[in-house]
């Protein structure tokens, strides 16, 4: 089998090539680093030359309502219509938990993303959608940090470690298309602001977390269970204190 990874060299990207070459697959990898820009197609149809599967895990630059819409928008119809003219068969792409419940922020871009890649002309798709990654959290410090300190939104979630979401994209792409979508999330269920807290702590940073029911996440508000997965989710091993102790 030869399965091509689109943003090979981010977070998951990387972590899903290691996943695949451990099952003995043949991988080719496609990032701007080595001369493919998903935006423009430049490379591509040699990159996907001879690709029975394609795993999308490709990412925006900004995680802002207007660049990430503009990029996805740009980057997968590119994708999709080159892998189509390429005869892929299955196309995977990762997408996010709650893209469906929500219209706004990073949430509308991977929704229009999920629409272009069930709209186009490859015969099987399987869309894996995430809870936050623990590295979410991080992020979401520094987007919200305000005079009076840390604001972050008294929401639920179960973040889940970048290496349990690698792991069940390079099993989707191994196996028979889903037909829909499978959720990947974290063993356990937190609270965004409790989470946060101990993510300042554990850095020896002293801001205070403020409870802020309108703090933003990735450009959108959320309602308290937003975020969380549906019951029969796939969950993962790692827990965010093992995340925060390495």
């Amino acid at each position: 089998m030869r399965v091509v990874v689109v943003g090979a060299t981010g977070l998951i990207g990387s972590r899903t090539v290691a996943r695949l070459r451990d099952h003995g697959v043949e991988v080719v990898t496609v990032s701007r680093s080595e001369g493919v820009d998903v935006t423009t197609g430049k490379g591509l149809a040699e990159a996907l030359r001879g690709a029975e599967v394609v795993v999308d895990v490709t990412d925006a630059p900004s995680r802002t309502d207007k660049e990430s819409v503009e990029f996805f928008a740009r980057a997968t119809d590119t994708l999709v219509e080159a892998a189509a003219t390429a005869g892929v068969e299955h196309y995977v792409v990762l997408s996010v938990v709650g893209a469906e419940r929500l219209e706004a922020g990073y949430f509308r871009a991977k929704l229009l993303q999920e629409d272009l890649v069930r709209r186009s002309r490859i015969p099987f798709s399987s869309l894996v959608r995430a809870t936050p990654f623990f590295e979410s959290v991080e992020a979401m410090a520094l987007m919200n940090t305000y005079g009076d300190g840390v604001h972050a939104a008294p929401v639920l979630m179960r973040p889940v470690s970048a290496d349990d979401v690698a792991s069940e994209v390079a099993h989707v792409a191994l196996g028979v298309p889903l037909f829909g979508v499978l959720e990947i999330a974290g063993p356990e269920e937190h609270r965004l602001d409790d989470l946060t807290a101990k993510l300042l702590a554990a850095r020896g940073d002293m801001r205070e977390v403020v409870i802020d029911a309108d703090a933003p996440f990735f450009g959108a508000r959320i309602e308290e269970r937003t975020l969380l997965p549906a019951p029969a989710a796939h969950l993962g091993h790692g827990t965010f204190a093992q995340w925060l102790a390495r």
